[in-house]
């Protein structure tokens, strides 16, 4: 890969940590420079709709931008689309999208539907139906759930090993961890992923792991990939993460 291709890791409604992460990658690659983004736009941080709505944007004036479905963005819509609350891979019974533990109400809130935890859930969700834009529906809806791109394999959660991608389901793509995480032998790709919140983006050797937990309040660093070699970026620039 000789033209740079920056990825960067789950947003969770951050807009300032995102705005700073887009500078530093227009400061090191310019206008057209290509991003990836690994999903979860939205939950706990308090601008999900403005998170969405650069993502889109950036997208929409033609910049090369693609993205992947993470399992808050599937929360999100399949929320809107049928009231779902709870998802089977959420390890807590009974914790639901809208618990602040998962941020849903804080997603809800910054489209203007208020206290959604503690009202009837009927009520929230047709003022959610009303509040979010369809667009931004339909964009959520319609990320793939993965992109393959030479060595690299761009995936939210991560995949389980040893199966082809055609055998891929959508759960562990967008919510593995244990068999994924514990696997050290190689891949076919250098997997590239967020979901398992970290204190700083990882090198594990047979992936990358960018979640550097916005969700929790902490920066966004973007990464380069580059002639088979990997950065972190800052303020600062080009920060090599290896192995």
């Amino acid at each position: 890969m000789t033209t740079p291709l920056y990825v960067i890791g789950d947003t969770h409604g951050q807009t300032a940590f995102l705005d700073q992460a887009l500078d530093w990658i227009h400061t090191d690659g310019g206008d057209n420079a290509r991003i990836i983004f690994l999903g979860d736009f939205e939950d706990r941080g308090p601008d999900s709709r403005g998170v969405i709505e650069r993502v889109m944007t950036g997208m929409a004036q033609g910049r090369p931008w693609r993205a992947v479905m993470g399992n808050h963005d599937r929360m999100f819509t399949r929320f809107l689309d049928d009231g779902t609350l709870t998802d089977s891979r959420v390890k807590t019974k009974g914790l639901d999208w809208l618990n602040p533990r998962l941020g849903g109400s804080a997603t809800l809130a910054s489209y203007g539907v208020e206290n959604a935890a503690s009202r009837p859930g009927d009520e929230v969700l047709a003022e959610a139906r009303a509040a979010v834009p369809a667009a931004h529906r339909s964009f959520l809806a319609g990320l793939p759930r993965f992109i393959e791109e030479g060595p690299f394999l761009f995936v939210h959660a991560g995949i389980l090993p040893g199966v082809p991608l055609s055998g891929q389901t959508e759960d562990d793509l967008v919510w593995i961890r244990d068999p994924f995480l514990m696997y050290s032998d190689p891949h076919p790709w250098l997997v590239v992923h967020g979901h398992t919140a970290l204190d700083m983006p990882f090198h594990h050797g047979n992936r990358v792991n960018l979640d550097g937990g916005a969700g929790y309040g902490r920066p966004i660093y973007p990464a380069v990939f580059e002639n088979g070699q990997v950065w972190l970026l800052d303020e600062a620039g080009r920060l090599p993460l290896v192995p």
